[in-house]
């Protein structure tokens, strides 16, 4: 899908293939660039990042439907996805927020190529961002305790 553009969000989207970071948040003149894997970043703008996203255009490479409902809570202005699941698509547009990608694809998957993607599956039979927000919630915590669980009783040295 063609957009058109302003030039600080031509720049915001240029800055996410050159730093081959996850994610450009561009508000009020500034870029802020993130490079975590997944929806960590968007979530902890969420949680702790205040009105950080309110009005801010996001360049980012992949969209599922966790990440249109966590850019919906903050309230973003507008969204570029490198590829965007159709379910994030309808999310965003049902919240307001303009969209625009390279790819629309039926769902997210996972990085081994195997199956849905995580988070795309936790919130897949959410309705709004808020029940998805509890299933991202659920599903770092189970991510989380599985990546410590192998860690548990042994001595490390």
């Amino acid at each position: 899908m063609n957009c058109n553009y302003n030039i600080e969000q031509k720049k915001a989207i240029e800055i996410l293939y050159e730093e081959k970071c996850s994610c450009v948040v561009l508000k009020d003149g500034e870029y802020r660039i993130f490079r975590q894997r997944g929806v960590n970043d968007l979530y902890g703008l969420v949680k702790t990042g205040g009105d950080f996203l309110s009005g801010a255009f996001i360049a980012d490479k992949v969209v599922g439907k966790a990440a249109a409902a966590l850019m919906a809570l903050g309230k973003a202005g507008g969204v570029f996805a490198g590829t965007i699941s159709g379910p994030a698509c309808c999310m965003l547009a049902k919240h307001g927020i303009p969209v625009a990608w390279n790819e629309i694809v039926p769902h997210i998957i996972n990085r081994a190529g195997t199956g849905w993607c995580p988070m795309e599956t936790a919130c897949a039979n959410a309705s709004t961002p808020e029940e998805c927000l509890d299933k991202i919630e659920e599903t770092l915590a189970r991510i989380a305790a599985g990546s410590n669980a192998g860690n548990a009783g042994k001595n490390i040295k």
